[in-house]
């Protein structure tokens, strides 16, 4: 409780303790869609706030995210004390500027940029990977047309290749920027791009294709190195310069602590450029992102823009143009701070702990395994048997715990897939992850304690065909056995309403997948 203090008017040693729930500032509601009429003391406006702020989940139980949430100390401390520095301001700040540079060739670097010793790496810090894609997608968007106009061919139809599971970010790329999307669908059991596929929808106008190491939905990486062969294959037949952008937001920083041997990046001619999100596993607070290039012809230079207006040339390839430095800066404490061994660790104790979560929750005999041994440390898993409840139950029910774990449908033309996701970060414990499953287990028995909803649905449309049995209080055996249905034609008649019941909440999920591309999953 905060406690305020103050003298009384009359007698300057008398002191008077007035609680803070007993001002006026937290007995009214203040005002939501207009600014107050006055001030309010700052202690009173951090109390109000920070009650509302109450009512947010806890983010360590948002299973949903890849988003870090949890640094050390010490990073916090650098983060404070760097919030008032504008990152763009490099002139004013050019330590700051120096150190993007940094992180920019570590990156680079890691992902095996052909670079010679010295040679600087082509790259941008971003708020995050939806930026760094959108900078990716101009520069391919632009070489293609400096390309076809240099030879005298028209360059208005624009497309990229996809598969149908990448991120939102990517259908704003294509909306915003006036590009044909368009992806290969995805098929039960086989739930990422199919390179072939991909190959196969490229034209002379595809200006690049993107692979996604890492899926939103489950985890799993696409196989980049096919890809770059059978595009190599089809660009030598047919003349072409189709280049491949990798979308390693959430993969870019664990393919390289886990899966050393797996080629995925530069290290493949057609992959130009990279994206990747600091702020997944490189372990850093929401807000940073980054894109390097193969070289520097693969960046036109009139998208760099060259300003002097904050004191010295500056060149700058972003969205937007003022930020903060705190997350630059928090970057590079990470990559000082843990070095390749300390994100190793740190990647491998994420993906144990992913096992021993997908062991546990394989063992209850209820779940279909959905995510792969190779991509993401996470567990996506769907129910066996929707026929009492769905994911969509449990992860209701898992909410009442205080978990996050979100529940929704594959992308097209998978969707009729349903899964449940969780997310294993840094600070998601191993007792954390037994905590969960004995959460879960215990959501099972509950539901599984319930009236089956399906069944009574059943039972109330029996009593609508038969109008003797309607406004009735019999139970569902009691309705059953006063209509001539057998119990063959019973179950039946429950199995369909399971299935209506289920896509209807499949078809509520999708549309809202599509407004929102998955509401939680990110």
């Amino acid at each position: 409780m905060v406690l305020t203090q103050s003298k009384s008017m009359k007698d300057s040693d008398t002191h008077t303790i007035d609680s803070m729930f007993a001002s006026r500032y937290v007995q009214a509601p203040l005002p939501r869609w207009r600014l107050p009429d006055h001030e309010t003391p700052k202690d009173a406006a951090y109390q109000v706030i920070g009650d509302e702020l109450m009512l947010d989940g806890n983010p360590r139980l948002n299973l949903a995210s890849f988003v870090t949430t949890w640094m050390e100390p010490e990073c916090d401390k650098l983060i404070q004390e760097s919030l008032s520095k504008n990152y763009i301001d490099m002139d004013e700040y050019p330590i700051t500027t120096e150190i993007q540079d940094r992180c920019v060739n570590m990156i680079a670097r890691l992902f095996n940029a052909p670079l010679d010793e010295g040679q600087p790496a082509i790259g941008a810090g971003t708020v995050g990977s939806s930026e760094a894609i959108m900078l990716a997608g101009l520069a391919f968007k632009r070489k293609w047309q400096l390309e076809r106009r240099a030879a005298g061919l028209p360059c208005d139809k624009p497309n990229m290749v996809t598969g149908a599971n990448v991120q939102v970010c990517w259908e704003k790329f294509a909306n915003y920027f006036e590009v044909e999307i368009r992806a290969v669908k995805l098929q039960e059991d086989y739930y990422v791009m199919d390179p072939a596929k991909a190959v196969e929808m490229c034209d002379e106008n595809t200006i690049c294709v993107c692979a996604i190491l890492g899926s939103t939905y489950n985890g799993e990486f696409e196989d980049v190195a096919t890809l770059n062969d059978l595009l190599d294959k089809k660009n030598k037949e047919k003349g072409w310069n189709i280049p491949i952008h990798v979308d390693a937001a959430s993969g870019g920083f664990v393919a390289p602590f886990m899966y050393r041997d797996l080629v995925w990046d530069f290290r493949l001619p057609l992959v130009k450029s990279i994206n990747v999100s600091g702020h997944k596993y490189g372990l850093v607070y929401a807000g940073i992102g980054w894109v390097v290039w193969r070289g520097k012809e693969d960046l036109p230079e009139e998208l760099i823009f060259h300003v002097n207006y904050l004191g010295a040339d500056q060149p700058t390839f972003t969205l937007n143009f003022s930020k903060g430095a705190s997350q630059v800066i928090a970057q590079y404490y990470q990559f000082i701070r843990l070095g390749f061994e300390g994100y190793r660790k740190i990647i491998y104790n994420c993906a144990g702990n992913a096992k021993v979560l997908a062991d546990a929750i394989m063992a209850t005999g209820r779940f279909k395994l959905l995510s792969k041994p190779e991509g993401v440390p996470l567990v996506a898993f769907s129910l066996k048997d929707r026929t009492r409840f769905d994911e969509y139950d449990i992860a209701d029910g898992l909410r009442r715990y205080g978990w996050t774990v979100p529940a929704y449908t594959m992308a097209p033309d998978a969707q009729q897939v349903t899964l449940l996701r969780v997310v294993v970060r840094e600070d998601f414990s191993r007792s954390l992850a037994d905590r969960l499953v004995t959460d879960l287990k215990r959501t099972l028995d509950t539901l599984d304690s319930q009236p089956p909803k399906l069944v009574q649905a059943v039972a109330e449309s029996i009593q609508e065909q038969n109008p003797e049995l309607a406004n009735s209080d019999k139970s569902v055996d009691e309705i059953k056995a006063a209509t001539t249905i057998d119990d063959s034609t019973f179950h039946e008649t429950v199995k369909k309403h399971s299935e209506d019941h289920h896509q209807k909440k499949k078809n509520k999920s999708h549309k809202k997948h599509s407004i929102h591309k998955t509401n939680g999953v990110c």
